[in-house]
């Protein structure tokens, strides 16, 4: 077992869901609630990683981040670094690989929730982020929670996007998925199958949580 992978995958999964839940909960109230026409459009966006290729998203980010870009070379003007091939290069690429499974829930639970309960909450002297604190997360936690579960679950299991923005580099972008690559190019398939029911449990077991809460919200 590859325990540096792990490590490395654990890290990248935690680092994009808790970047996520900071941007994405805003974005996902702003398109819950937003009544401007052209929201589809920023929805659609949001929405492309589902159907788009891993390896097609990773080659435009591949090119978006490198030094010759503007983004790639203030980000190595800034830091001395460079974002392909590195940690926040493959957390940059999954975090935007993984946007879908973060704000689709988290626009569900927001458009599911009674708009009168906010309003009854500004009406008593609430201001909109002390609804937001206090009415409205309390109320999209369960939806919320499944959108944050799901995030760190693909997150996990990343394999396109990290392989064309990372490669394989032990400690650095070397996931646990990548990993699972390199036994079975190595023809070491005891070590791959272990690697590989080891996410099948985890993927399962995420599957199961994400029903069970689903079927408690239902009940309730």
């Amino acid at each position: 077992m590859d325990w540096q992978a792990i490590w490395l995958t654990l890290q990248l999964a935690s680092s994009t869901t808790a970047i996520l839940f900071v941007l994405g909960l805003p974005l996902a109230y702003w398109l819950a609630t937003s009544r401007w026409s052209g929201r589809f459009v920023l929805e659609a966006i949001v929405s492309l990683p589902l159907i788009l290729p891993p390896t097609v998203l990773g080659f435009y980010l591949l090119v978006a981040l490198g030094p010759h870009s503007p983004l790639g070379h203030w980000y190595e003007q800034l830091t001395g670094g460079r974002l392909p091939f590195s940690f926040a290069g493959i957390l940059v690429g999954s975090v935007l690989g993984n946007l879908p499974f973060a704000i689709r829930p988290f626009i569900a639970a927001f458009s599911a929730m009674d708009r009168r309960l906010i309003e009854a909450s500004w009406c008593l002297g609430a201001s909109r982020l002390e609804t937001f604190c206090r009415v409205t997360l309390p109320l999209c936690w369960p939806g919320i929670l499944t959108g944050l579960v799901l995030t760190f679950a693909h997150a996990v299991g990343e394999f396109g996007v990290v392989l064309m923005l990372g490669g394989n580099i032990p400690g650095i972008t070397r996931t646990l998925s990548i990993s699972i690559y390199d036994n079975v190019q190595a023809l070491d398939y005891a070590t791959a199958g272990r690697t590989a029911m080891l996410l099948v449990g985890f993927s399962f077991t995420v599957l199961c949580f994400t029903h069970a809460l689903g079927r408690r919200e239902n009940l309730t």
